[in-house]
């Protein structure tokens, strides 16, 4: 639509309409005036929000009762203003055109350069204009509802034209005048409420009047009601006419309409309207249209559905009025808690809450499928959850609730805590009561923080006649009184919940003091005691011994509690006396640690405890080793099980204290230099005494680093570390998996913590300490990964312990082979080991796509940013191990179209997405990559004689996949340097087993179309686009490489004399198809040495090679940057389900709604290679002409670019 040019200005729009009022305050010519002074339009003052609304709808009635026309028309102006259009309706066009015509005159008046308007906007002036809008329109109904609105005019010219706007093509009109209108219809039900009031009021007086006795009734008094009523009866009927004009005209239509926020708006609205006027909306001839929209596609309108619902659920008195509509639309309401919009299935979940104040109306499948949300990773889901839960479950009390006691184990609180146990553990979610607790925390903390009855629950006897708590029952009532203790000292949710800690308020920080005080005077006294009663069971134990670090350790001395420390810490040593088990040895050691804090006072009493239990673990394990290695071979089972105990515990608490003292390398680098020389050490003492070494290494390198350690501590820590990990690397031999798998993840950790890295941050007195693996080494290491990483899952029978059909099984040896290809990768990224040693890992991307993909992509990504070419090269040698494999398997006649040579292509096409969009960053290595390629295509002769391909020719079908990442100047230096390789006989032939040749050659002659879509990303991030002037061909001095930057693949190797290159010259191409590459690039050259082949010249290529690049051209690029599968989203509504109408039968096809694509989206067109460039065909005659056509006009404008022409000209000389 266009713009008129010569439409009226704004203070001309009413001319015509009536006369104006005098001076004073009030509206004249659609200006709002002030003391005789003009200012601004209706508009206007709306936008500014300065005025009250109230005073600007009077002015407005007073200038309607004056001259009803010109007041009318500043009206309807407003609204055309309000939906953005710079038009405005005459006093004329108000008279003699009908609205469609007026409507269709003001569309030609929007500017069609702009899709914005007032209610789209953004800014805060606009959120403002948006609610005095909607102000403005209830106000001028309130005001006119005694008089005006009845005076059949006005409101039927309102109603008429925004009836009219609503079925507007143009959104902007669309959108203002639904809102509009729909606060209009707001603001019409509250004035049909209160004449629904004062009808009954009236109706009252009456009937009190006429049941008087006669002698007492005054008869004018009931004719003046009987009036009243009448009067009031015929404005009830006249606004349920403008009502049903209002919902019939505009919201039947628009409620479905193809924008989801016109559809919302509608929706919204009709909620209001059955929540003030139930009696005359709150029936299922309206709920009807709620309900069809809770299918809506967009999650916007499906929110509004639901928060309409949630304002008439609320009231119990409109609840028990929607059985009907329940029954009918409760199942979409329950699969709305799966929404894929996160808003919409909390109010959903929140909605059913609501719901269950009515009674049986949810099932319990209903219900179940509202539980296990509790458990959502996604927290306003868990938490709405939660309440639902607490609702049903535990806020039903009776009377006979009330003689209970407030704690203990009798208490109300004792049967609410059992009844969260028992939920806690039928969900069979073990080890999430984390994420149970946080969902309940909001709704039920008070019943988390009884912490007197949980220990009541688990210490006291059960009373007569109670059924006492399983062991089941009680480890899961430990856990979650764990976590609702980490909750409270905390306050934050679990990990996965939440994006990060968040400042805690004043009143937060002291209930958080509160709680750690409580836990602390409370579990000072009970944890020895749980301690105590539940000393052998792992779990118990393992979570109980957690509860320490969150006591606040000064009340056990303000509180006088040292005897109950003193019993807590006699309970830890009968622990670690009767305990094997990692788990609970870690926690005993973690709990010392916390415990042993030096700002606390009772640091030396717990030191004390500390020294003396490790003296006897250190005396103890120091004899039985001496007699287990004295007995040698004969040593028993037994034996070796005390040895490997008190290993495992020394072990623990190395982890988190500094044994140093102790020198316990000595008797660990013993065992383990016996373990091999004998070859028959049990397993788990080899890797506890490796993992013991590799913490007695790290603390002393910690002495070292802090400076605190002798002269001489820094050449016997050298001297350890190299002889454990000689010892660790000799171990990577052994037969059983676990000694090996653990000696690789030390040996990865060690050279890494050893690396150059720990010369870093001012630390270079620690270059002795520097380890760097030779080459014997790093073969081990990447022979281990590909023995025991790049398996089979069946064939990982050692690391799953004999359950390889046990799924949890499989995960667990997945997560370990995992972990060992990390800390491998991990010596790549930090150049620990040769980069190239990456190229055994970088070919296993396909095959282990889904079980190491991400680890192998970030590996690349990081060596990319380390070294570009040396990361080319390795990927790229990937490619060729792959091939020679496939060659060794397949013999030399293998056929192309094999899955393992398919699959090598395909690996090289994800490669080249890796590279990404800007071919300016990766021109080196992309140029790198293509020349190791082409020397490996060629370096190994045909096993069938002279005239044969080469017997690895075929790579050169893969190299094809990387050609779209060169720029057009680099195509053309690699496709020369390609010729090097090649025989004039090689050019003619035409076989089959020629063709990937063939394919390669076309691919670097094609013209450059299909790598128009990788301009360098700082112009695509920009929209630019390179537009040649006629008046100026020559676009390359716009951007220039500086001749450092000339590309150069080896330095060396610089041949003297070489054969005419092909000339880049931008007159060859109309400028209106220039390449983006063409303006901003030079051509790079590759000087190599020369091929003792005779290169073939310009003149004898053969000029029917593009008919062989149409036959063989490469795919278009698919996913440009990531090659992981798209995802698709359901959004948990089916179009086959749709509901039919309650009453009036209407097709609900019209709510699939397909929504119109962006103004804004760029549909990106398939890229197809030009085969016809006319550059690839010419032949030496007319690359001369054009060439001094070219220098001339160098020449014509050396003067103003010489110096950005100058090496380009020294390039091509």
């Amino acid at each position: 639509m266009g713009a008129k040019k010569g439409r009226k200005a704004l203070g001309d729009k009413a001319k015509g309409g009536g006369a104006g009022r005098g001076p004073g305050a009030g509206w004249m010519n659609g200006h709002h005036r002030e003391n005789g002074m003009e200012t601004m339009t209706l508009f206007e003052v709306v936008k500014m929000g300065k005025s009250a609304t109230q005073s600007v709808v009077d002015d407005w009635i007073e200038a309607y009762k004056h001259d009803r026309d010109v007041a009318l028309l500043d009206l309807i102006n407003f609204f055309i203003q309000c939906s953005g259009c710079k038009g405005a309706v005459s006093g004329d066009m108000f008279r003699n055109m009908q609205n469609s015509e007026i409507i269709r005159k003001m569309t030609e008046e929007f500017d069609e350069d702009s899709g914005d308007y007032p209610l789209t906007l953004s800014g805060p002036q606009w959120k403002k204009f948006r609610i005095s809008f909607c102000d403005f329109i209830a106000v001028l109904v309130r005001q006119c509802q005694y008089s005006i609105i009845y005076d059949e005019y006005m409101m039927d010219t309102v109603i008429s034209l925004l009836t009219g706007l609503s079925d507007s093509q143009v959104r902007a009109f669309r959108h203002t005048s639904t809102l509009a209108a729909m606060k209009l219809m707001t603001a019409l039900v509250n004035v049909a409420l209160n004449l629904s009031i004062n009808m009954d009021n009236t109706q009252r007086q009456y009937e009190a009047e006429r049941n008087k006795v006669v002698a007492k009734r005054a008869s004018d008094r009931l004719e003046l009601l009987l009036q009243k009523r009448k009067e009031l009866q015929e404005n009830q009927d006249e606004i349920e006419n403008m009502m049903n004009a209002i919902f019939k005209g505009v919201f039947v239509h628009r409620y479905r309409d193809a924008i989801a926020e016109i559809r919302a708006i509608c929706i919204e609205e009709i909620g209001v309207w059955m929540k003030l006027y139930s009696d005359a909306f709150l029936n299922d001839s309206y709920l009807k249209y709620v309900g069809w929209t809770m299918h809506d596609k967009q999650g916007e309108v499906r929110l509004k559905c639901l928060t309409a619902l949630q304002g008439l659920y609320h009231n119990r008195e409109l609840s028990a009025r929607l059985e009907l509509f329940t029954s009918r639309f409760k199942d979409r309401i329950v699969s709305m808690t799966l929404d894929k919009e996160y808003d919409v299935a909390v109010q959903a979940i929140k909605l059913l809450t609501l719901v269950l104040h009515s009674d049986e109306v949810l099932t319990a499948e209903d219900c179940e499928s509202v539980y296990h949300l509790v458990y959502s990773a996604h927290r306003p889901i868990a938490v709405s959850a939660g309440e639902f839960l607490f609702k049903k479950l535990f806020s039903h009390r009776g009377p006979e609730d009330e003689g209970f006691p407030r704690r203990g184990r009798q208490s109300l609180n004792g049967s609410l805590i059992k009844t969260t146990v028992f939920f806690y553990l039928e969900s069979e979610l073990h080890e999430h009561g984390a994420y149970l607790v946080d969902s309940l925390w909001e709704c039920a903390s008070e019943l988390l923080k009884d912490w007197e009855t949980m220990i009541s629950l688990l210490l006291d006897e059960p009373m007569p006649g109670e059924e006492a708590l399983t062991d089941r029952q009680e480890t899961a009532l430990v856990e979650i009184m764990l976590c609702a203790i980490r909750q409270a000292c905390e306050c934050h949710p679990p990990v996965g919940r939440g994006t990060g800690k968040r400042v805690l308020t004043a009143k937060e920080k002291k209930t958080q003091l509160d709680d750690r005080t409580r836990i602390t005077e409370m579990f000072a006294v009970a944890l020895p005691l749980l301690l105590a009663k539940y000393c052998v069971d792992i779990d118990k134990v393992t979570n109980l011994l957690q509860i320490p670090k969150y006591f606040d350790l000064d009340i056990y001395t303000t509180g006088r509690l040292e005897k109950h420390l003193d019993a807590l810490l006699r309970q830890i040593w009968e622990v670690i006396d009767k305990h094997t088990d990692t788990e609970v040895l870690e926690a005993c050691s973690t709990t010392y640690h916390y415990l042993c804090n030096e700002e606390f006072t009772i640091y030396n009493r717990v030191d004390i405890a500390r020294s003396q239990l490790l003296d006897e673990l250190v005396d103890k394990f120091s004899r039985l080793l001496e007699d287990f290695l004295q007995e040698g071979e004969e040593a028993d089972d037994d034996d070796a099980y005390q040895v490997l105990s008190t290993l495992k515990k020394i072990s623990a608490f190395h982890n988190a204290h500094d044994l140093s003292k102790w020198d316990l390398f000595t008797s660990n680098y013993r065992l383990l230099n016996t373990g091999l020389q004998n070859g028959d050490m049990p397993e788990q003492i080899v890797t506890h005494a490796m993992q013991c070494t590799h913490y007695i290494i790290l603390w002393h390198l910690a002495k070292v680093s802090d400076g605190s350690s002798l002269q001489g501590d820094m050449v016997t820590l050298r001297k350890q570390m190299r002889a454990f990990s000689l010892m660790c690397q000799r171990y990577l031999n052994s037969i059983n998996t676990a000694v090996k798998e653990q000696a690789f993840t030390i040996l990865c950790d060690l050279l890494l913590i050893f690396s150059h890295q720990i010369m870093s941050s001012g630390r270079e007195q620690l270059e002795p300490l520097v380890f760097l693996p030779d080459s014997s080494l790093q073969a081990e290491l990447l022979n281990f990964i590909l023995d025991h990483v790049f398996i089979d899952q069946d064939d990982d029978s050692n690391s799953t312990d004999g359950q390889q059909d046990d799924e949890a099984g499989k995960i667990e040896a997945l997560h370990k082979r995992r972990n060992l290809l990390a800390a491998y990768c991990k010596l790549i990224i930090y150049n620990v080991v040769e980069i190239n040693t990456g190229a055994d890992i970088f070919k296993q991307y396909m095959r282990y796509y889904n079980d190491y993909g991400d680890i192998i992509k970030e590996t690349m990504s990081k060596t990319r940013q380390i070294d570009k070419i040396q990361c080319a090269k390795t990927l790229i040698l990937s490619l060729q191990k792959l091939f020679n494999d496939m060659l060794s398997e397949l013999g030399f006649n293998f056929d192309r179209s094999s899955s393992a040579f398919c699959g090598i292509k395909e690996l090289a096409r994800r490669f080249s997405l890796t590279f990404g969009l800007d071919q300016l960053k990766t021109r080196e290595a992309i140029a790198m990559l293509h020349k190791d390629g082409i020397e490996f295509a060629f370096k190994e002769p045909s096993p069938q004689g002279e005239g044969s391909p080469p017997l690895n020719l075929a790579f050169l079908d893969i190299l094809s996949e990387f050609s779209s990442k060169l720029i057009r100047q680099d195509k053309r230096t690699v496709h020369m340097y390609l010729e090097r390789f090649m025989t004039f006989q090689m050019a003619l032939q035409r076989e089959d087993c020629w063709l990937p040749l063939i394919s390669y050659r076309n691919s670097l002659q094609a013209g450059g179309d299909d790598d128009t879509m990788s301009v360098i990303s700082g112009i695509s991030s920009r929209g630019s686009t390179i537009r040649s002037k006629k008046s100026k061909p020559a676009t390359a001095s716009k951007r220039k490489l500086p001749e450092g930057e000339k590309f150069n693949i080896q330095n060396v190797q610089t041949p003297v004399m070489m054969h005419s290159p092909h000339l880049t010259s931008t007159v060859l191409r109309d400028p209106k198809k220039m390449r983006p590459e063409d303006s901003y690039t030079t051509a790079y050259t590759i000087p190599t040495e020369q091929h003792p082949h005779q290169p073939l010249s310009t003149q004898q290529q053969p000029q029917h090679h593009h008919q062989a690049a149409l036959d063989y051209k490469r795919r278009g690029s698919g996913l440009m940057e990531d090659d992981e599968e798209p995802i698709v989203e359901d959004v948990m509504m089916s179009s086959e389900d749709r509901l039919e109408d309650i009453n009036e039968g209407m097709d609900f096809d019209t709510m699939d709604i397909d929504l119109p694509a962006s103004k804004n989206r760029r549909e990106r067109t398939e890229l197809k290679p030009d085969y016809f460039d006319p550059s690839s065909i010419m032949d030496d005659s007319v690359r001369i002409l054009y060439f001094f056509s070219t220098f001339h006009l160098f020449a014509h404008f050396k003067s103003v670019y010489f110096n950005s022409w100058l090496p380009f000209l020294v390039m091509i000389f």
